[in-house]
């Protein structure tokens, strides 16, 4: 290639001047690209047909390609083009110039570790019942709030020896998302999805350390900061009978202040078939991926596998028991108006449930109800549909199946979790923004970002594993681009990370620390066509499925986060970071 020095004021001021687009319309990933990966950005518009791509120090010219059009969505006729420097393997900074605009990329190792890190350290954060000090938080260090010692049976939670009104403690645990509560349902289905792709790359997450207390013991981090919301769990199953709370919550949600400051009573809420799944699942779970761990957490493991059988068996002597908050109010008071996490449908937390129990007992009754309540296709991971859960600890790569019921149901879930697959990466080519994820309107709902977005990525890495198909890693990174920039708004959707993210998340804890910055490391819902919030912000800039989103505090249906969104950035960025390790060594 003829390589030449060019200014970068010129080029990009020339294409404008000769008629070419208004700036802003490039999209790409805003944390880099890896050496050996496909590097490919979108011009989010029509009529650009060439770009260039300079050295960032010097100008000097690497590049210069044309572009290709992509096929336009359902709801917008405008096609844009995409730019494929892939040929490009050298680390470093660069300019892609296109269209009038310039944008700045970089070419790393590992671009996705900072993506992975402060996924993970966001649980930090959000922790409940201790200080966060500002050696391991800097400027968003807080006081201790909600130590949850004197928590109250509500009067839907009493029981034998629980009355309405007497007093539990229940420290501990993470604030679920952007208010102040703790919810069991999403805080097992959060943990199960990271102990999930911790079983994948154990050696990966043992070498991670992104500075909590618990940095430099002998468990990695990531399970250190599960512990904290495990213990947590543990308070919420009732000793009398083995069922677990639903959910430990203030009657109405806070308002926008600082946790120290808020003033309403906390209450342990009626006990569900869903918490008591979830929490079986999760336990024991949990049981075998600390058995390793002792010497930090002693007697932990056998713990959590007696409590995990017990709320499996209160919950099959209640399968009706459903949290239903409308039908709680009518006969309890307090009213309780906070996040109901309801489902009417436990099949899938049963399947979860016996298949890790299963996993960890080898009791032939969990396996006898693994395969009665198998579903009959893979539907991605989200708190109301957890059967993806039990797909995985059935599609360990090097678990060692045993006898004719055991491969029979494995070789189901692998055909069903790879059909979806193979369906999902049909057309990324030439999406409108190069990827699996975005190009149909059922793609985008609340928190489609996470339960649709990142999940898929995840599913991608497992088929990758399952069948050795280089296209599903690829659309997995795909779905990472979309994720951190590549995308019609432009945004890389985690707070502190690229040129441009959220800045005002549906989040009490960064709405009231007086930091003009975000907490970082956190994983914003995403556009939702739904709009459920628009009478309590700014006008949303679109009613376009992939453009309904607001960077705007109230926005709790576009811009709110959430824990079990930051699990599944955690799950699909440790993911793909460990697999470029792996393609290091």
């Amino acid at each position: 290639m003829n390589r030449k020095l060019i200014s970068v004021g010129i080029l990009a001021g020339g294409l404008a001047a000769c008629g070419g687009p208004a700036p802003d319309v490039i999209r790409l990933n805003q944390l880099g690209y890896f050496p050996s990966q496909e590097k490919v950005a979108v011009a989010d518009t029509v009529g650009v047909t060439e770009f260039v791509v300079l050295k960032a120090a010097t100008g000097e010219e690497v590049l210069r390609g044309q572009t290709e059009p992509t096929a336009a969505n359902p709801w917008r006729s405008q096609a844009g083009s995409t730019m494929d420097f892939s040929t490009l393997a050298e680390p470093g900074s660069y300019l892609l110039v296109a269209g009038g605009d310039t944008a700045a990329f970089d070419i790393k190792e590992r671009p996705l570790q900072p993506v992975a890190d402060a996924a993970l350290k966001s649980f930090y954060y959000q922790r409940t019942g201790m200080p966060i000090e500002e050696k391991y938080a800097g400027q968003w260090n807080r006081p201790a709030a909600h130590p949850d010692t004197e928590v109250l049976v509500h009067p839907s939670a009493a029981g034998p020896r629980r009355k309405a009104g007497d007093v539990l403690s229940s420290a501990g645990g993470w604030y679920d998302a952007g208010d102040y509560n703790k919810y069991v349902v999403n805080s097992a289905y959060s943990i199960g999805l990271m102990q999930a792709v911790y079983r994948l790359f154990p050696d990966y997450f043992a070498k991670q350390n992104v500075n909590i207390p618990e940095s430099g013991n002998r468990t990695p981090d990531l399970l250190d900061e599960i512990h904290y919301n495990l213990a947590w769990l543990l308070t919420m199953q009732d000793p009398a009978d083995g069922g677990v709370y639903h959910k430990l919550t203030t009657p109405s949600f806070e308002a926008f202040v600082k946790p120290s400051e808020c003033k309403q009573p906390r209450y342990v809420v009626q006990k569900s078939v869903t918490a008591a799944l979830d929490f079986a699942a999760v336990m024991a779970q949990a049981s075998v991926v600390f058995r390793p761990f002792a010497k930090d957490y002693p007697g932990f493991s056998a713990q959590a596998l007696r409590a995990a059988e017990r709320a499996y068996a209160w919950a099959g002597q209640h399968p009706e028991a459903y949290y239903d908050q409308a039908a709680l109010n009518k006969d309890y008071d307090p009213d309780i108006a906070t996040g109901e996490y309801g489902d009417k449908d436990a099949s899938d937390e049963l399947f979860w449930a016996a298949s890790e129990l299963y996993y960890a007992t080898g009791k032939q009754a969990y396996l006898l109800q693994a395969v009665k309540s198998a579903p009959r296709k893979y539907t991605l991971p989200s708190w109301p549909q957890t059967s993806a859960l039990g797909f995985f600890v059935w599609l360990l790569p090097d678990r060692q199946l045993k006898g004719d019921v055991e491969n029979g149901l494995a070789a189901s879930l692998r055909s069903y979790l790879l059909a979806y697959a193979a369906n999902t990466v049909k057309g990324a080519d030439k999406a409108a923004f190069h990827a699996p994820f975005g190009d149909e309107e059922s793609d985008f709902f609340w928190g489609c970002l996470a339960e649709q977005c990142a999940n898929q990525a995840t599913t991608l890495v497992y088929a990758y594993l399952l069948d050795d198909k280089v296209n599903y890693l690829t659309n997995a990174y795909r779905d990472m681009d979309y994720l951190l920039g590549r995308n019609p708004l432009g945004y890389c959707f985690v707070t502190g990370l690229g040129q441009k993210s959220p800045l005002h998340p549906h989040h009490r804890l960064s709405a009231s620390d007086g930091i003009d910055a975000p907490i970082p490391g956190f994983l914003v819902g995403g556009p939702n066509p739904g709009q459920e919030d628009k009478e309590y912000v700014k006008s949303y800039p679109s009613r376009l499925p992939d453009e309904s989103y607001v960077d705007d505090p109230g926005s709790y249906a576009s811009n709110e986060i959430a824990i079990n969104w930051s699990a599944g950035l955690v799950a699909a960025s440790s993911a793909l970071d460990a697999l470029s390790v792996q393609k290091e060594q």
